[in-house]
C-alpha cells in the first residue's frame, strides 16, 4: 500500500513538471513559436474555442507568426482576440491571413520575463511540496494500522527523495528557460 502512495505522488509530481513546461512555453522569449497563442480563445459560434483549433499557425521565420484560419469569416474575431490578449502583439490582417511580428525584447522586458519564469517555478515547487505533504500524511495514517514506524520512516524518506528529484528538475527547466530569455 505505501508503494501505491509513492507511485501516485510521483505521477502527480510529474504532472506538475508538465504543467510548468506548458506554462513556460506560452511566455514570449523573443522567438516566434506557435505555442505563444495556446492560451488565446475566441467565441466561435457561441462556444469558446482555442485559436489553434480554428487556424493553421506557422512560423515562416524566427520573428513572425502566420495565422491562416480555415474559416475566413473568423479572421476579424481572431484579430480581436489577439489584440485583447496579454501578449502585447499587434496583428496585421491582409484579408486571408494574420501576421504577428515578434519584436526583439528589451533588457527590462527580459528581466520581467525572468521574474515571471521564477514565479511559475515557485508555483510548481509549491505544488510538489503539497504532493509530498499529502503522501506523507497518507503514509502516517497507514502507520497506525498497516505498517511499522520504521517502515513508515523509510517510505517517507523515499517520498522526500522523489521530491528532491522533481525540485531539481524544476530548477533545470527554469535555468533552460532563463537562458533562452536572456539570449540576445
Amino acid at each position: 500500500m505505501p508503494q501505491s502512495v509513492k507511485n501516485n505522488a510521483e505521477e502527480r509530481m510529474e504532472k506538475a513538471i508538465v504543467s510548468l513546461k506548458r506554462d513556460l512555453s506560452t511566455l514570449r522569449a523573443g522567438r516566434a513559436t506557435p505555442s505563444l497563442l495556446d492560451r488565446i480563445q475566441l467565441d466561435y459560434y457561441g462556444a469558446p474555442t482555442p485559436l489553434n483549433q480554428l487556424a493553421n499557425i506557422n512560423t515562416p521565420d524566427s520573428r513572425t507568426l502566420l495565422i491562416q484560419p480555415w474559416d475566413k469569416s473568423s479572421l476579424a474575431d481572431i484579430e480581436r482576440a489577439i489584440q485583447k490578449s496579454d501578449l502585447g502583439l499587434t496583428p496585421a490582417n491582409d484579408g486571408t491571413t494574420i501576421r504577428l511580428s515578434i519584436p526583439a525584447l528589451t533588457e527590462e522586458r527580459r528581466l520581467d520575463l525572468v521574474k515571471t519564469t521564477k514565479k511559475f517555478g515557485e508555483d510548481a515547487k509549491i505544488a510538489i511540496r503539497n504532493i509530498r505533504r499529502d503522501a506523507n500524511d497518507d503514509i502516517k495514517k497507514m502507520e497506525k494500522t498497516d505498517i511499522s514506524e520504521d517502515e513508515s520512516r523509510r517510505h517517507q524518506d523515499d517520498v522526500q527523495k522523489s521530491t528532491d528529484k522533481f525540485i531539481a528538475e524544476v530548477e533545470k527547466v527554469l535555468a533552460a528557460k532563463e537562458k533562452e530569455i536572456m539570449e540576445v
